[in-house]
């Protein structure tokens, strides 16, 4: 029974440590940044599984929202409000692509890379073909961006 006990007792601290340790990352929606108009800073991102991320709605007119068949298969997509702030927590390892919808022909995009791998790396880079074909300007934004998880 105490052995038991312990069991329970370990498992229940591995799990919050997993909660008390994930991160919340922050990313700028703006009309003008280091990299030109209509960026999202920082553009391309790094982080760990179960990490949140809160799109920031610095200037008005600009949401986040995923790229449909630019993330992992069975990764929860997102589409944010206009000017408004939404957080989105990353559950599943690779890589997602996102926009902002009213400015994705502007190639106001963005990477993050999720976990320790990049096992979708591909069909995103199959994918930012089409993608690129709608983009009026930074027509090589996207690639830019992707070269940077290499």
């Amino acid at each position: 029974m105490n052995l038991t006990v312990k069991h329970l007792f370990a498992i229940t601290c591995a799990v919050f440590s997993a909660s008390t340790f994930a991160a919340d990352h922050q990313v700028k929606m703006l009309n003008s940044g280091a990299e030109g108009y209509m960026v999202f800073e920082p553009a391309v991102l790094s982080i760990q599984q179960g990490d949140s991320v809160t799109f920031i709605a610095t200037d008005m007119a600009h949401n986040s929202a995923s790229i449909a068949g630019m993330i992992p298969d069975g990764a929860v997509a997102w589409n944010g409000k206009l000017s408004k702030d939404i957080t989105v927590t990353f559950e599943k390892a690779g890589v997602y692509a996102y926009q902002c919808t009213p400015h994705a022909m502007m190639a106001m995009v963005g990477v993050i890379n999720v976990g320790e791998g990049q096992a979708n790396i591909a069909a995103i880079k199959a994918a930012a073909v089409k993608k690129k074909a709608g983009f009026v300007t930074n027509k090589d934004r996207l690639d830019k961006y992707l070269s940077q998880l290499d």
